[in-house]
This record gives C-alpha cells, sequence and structure tokens, in this order.
C-alpha cells in the first residue's frame, strides 16, 4: 500500500465521519423545529388571562399558610386588571390527614389528605355567594419520613392547584 492509497483512504473516512456529524446536525435542527412549533402554551398564562372576564379586587385569607401562599400566587394575575366584574374574595382554608388503614403492629399505612377551601365572593353591588373546593387523595405510607414529608407537601400543592382552577373556572361562570 502506497502513500496515495492510504491519504485516498484516509479522505473517505473523513468524508464519513463528516457525513454523520452533519446528519446529526440536521436531525437536531428539524426535531428543534417539531419541538418549537407544538403549541404549548401555560394553562393560565396572561394571554390566557384575557379570555376571562373578571378580576379581583382584593383577596382576604385564613387558614394554612403554605395552601394560601399558592392560592395566592395563582390568583394574583387576575388582581391586576380591571374587568367588567370584579370581585372580593375572602378565603378560609384547612387541611386534614386521615390515617385510613393501620397494620398488625398499630402502624399507619394508608393516609389521605384532605384540602378544604372555603369562598366568599362579594361584589360591587353587594352580591354575596358562598361555596366550598374540597379536594383529597389517598396515599400509602413510606417508610422513609423525610420522603413522606416531601410527598405530602406535593400532594397539598398539586390538590391546591387543582382546587384553585376550580375556583377560577367557578368565578368567570358568576
Amino acid at each position: 500500500m502506497n502513500t496515495f492509497d492510504f491519504v485516498c483512504k484516509l479522505e473517505k473516512e473523513i468524508d464519513k465521519y463528516y457525513n454523520i456529524k452533519m446528519l446529526n446536525k440536521i436531525f437536531i435542527l428539524i426535531l428543534l423545529f417539531f419541538l418549537s412549533s407544538c403549541g404549548y402554551e401555560a394553562i393560565h398564562s396572561k394571554k390566557k388571562m384575557n379570555n376571562f372576564n373578571f378580576s379581583i379586587s382584593e383577596l382576604n385569607f385564613s387558614g394554612d399558610r403554605r395552601v394560601n401562599l399558592k392560592i395566592k400566587e395563582k390568583l394574583n394575575i387576575y388582581t391586576s386588571t380591571k374587568k367588567n366584574k370584579s370581585f372580593i374574595l375572602k378565603v378560609s382554608t384547612s387541611t386534614e390527614k386521615i390515617v385510613l388503614a393501620k397494620d398488625a403492629a398499630g402502624d399507619p399505612t394508608n393516609f389521605k389528605s384532605t384540602i378544604k377551601i372555603n369562598v366568599q365572593i362579594l361584589t360591587e353591588n353587594s352580591f354575596e355567594q358562598n361555596f366550598q373546593v374540597i379536594e383529597n387523595f389517598n396515599y400509602n405510607n413510606v417508610i422513609n419520613k423525610f420522603e413522606l414529608t416531601r410527598y405530602e407537601r406535593e400532594i397539598i400543592d398539586n390538590l391546591t392547584e387543582t382546587a384553585v382552577d376550580k375556583l377560577i373556572f367557578r368565578l368567570s361562570n358568576i
């Protein structure tokens, strides 16, 4: 094998390498194109907020602090603009953890977390309406208590988000 053949063979290998590299780049570009145009949009974005015909002029909270902060975070975008209907909300929250089942030794095996949100809605023309949103979730005990506490926080956060979505839907239908 002479030097010329070796150089030709080396050039062919280099061409293969660059072709594979170019195909990878094209594949990544096509993938990014399809993923960027999938139409994802946040459910409660500021654009979507314009579809609702209400605003919240005042929010008052009592009860569970963590749940109240989550509710306030989700309802804050409705306080910034004024719409046709303006509400004053008085929100009272509570959380509860119940043991559903125990094993033979008396240790809990199943739990039920419940979140209750009582809402009093006042409008500018003194119309008053009360309603309650109750969300609950059953789950199994975890041996690691740190993991159990973290899991319970996640459950409460998820239940709160579901309840707030129901609250927003209810306010939009008044």
